[in-house]
């Protein structure tokens, strides 16, 4: 599916959020693929930018939003829907949210909120699996367990969900497959 549906406008994103380990990536895969629109995991451009500044640090997360903005300005431009994942926490202005909606919104796009919610328990047992290090993505469960109690996690509400998926309980396949037919019949 990659043309229009029910009246959606032209292209959209599927913004898939959700804390670390919650299979963002993994579940992000299976809709594109499945959509036939690409994925835009926000860890490629976590990890670009940490090869010149240190995480969290201004120049790093100033450089993060111009990204973001630019590759989501292009893809309105173009009218190319795509698949983004997105971990809120507290190195990101929430305003960048509004920011990136807009330049798909102002472009006549669309953007389908999809939250992915998971157990503490289930994060810890997933944190350290091999599949987090492609991406050098948080693999400590100590380091996790301080950021959150030190409120690196907290962030303002997004807006209100397409979706929203408990994958600690629900397999990765069949979220995916929960993804695709709310976006096919929005």
């Amino acid at each position: 599916m990659t043309g229009n549906t029910k009246g959606r406008p032209a292209f959209y994103i599927v913004f898939i959020h959700g804390p670390a380990a919650a299979g963002k990536h993994t579940i992000g895969s299976l809709v594109s693929e499945r959509l036939q629109i690409p994925l835009f995991h926000n860890h490629l451009t976590v990890d670009l930018v940490k090869t010149l500044f240190e995480f969290g640090t201004p120049p790093f997360i100033e450089l993060r939003a111009d990204l973001w903005r630019s590759a989501f300005r292009a893809a309105a431009a173009a009218g190319r829907s795509f698949v983004f994942t997105f971990n809120p926490e507290n190195t990101v202005d929430p305003a960048l949210i509004g920011d990136l909606a807009a330049c798909v919104e102002d472009a006549g796009g669309e953007v389908l909120y999809v939250e992915l919610r998971c157990a503490d328990e289930e994060i810890i047992r997933r944190i350290n699996n091999p599949s987090r290090r492609r991406f050098s993505k948080l693999t400590d469960a100590a380091v996790y367990r301080q950021a959150k109690q030190a409120g690196g996690f907290n962030f303002p509400p997004l807006p209100p969900p397409l979706l929203c998926i408990d994958t600690g309980v629900t397999p990765a396949a069949d979220a995916a497959q929960q993804i695709v037919q709310a976006v096919s019949a929005s």
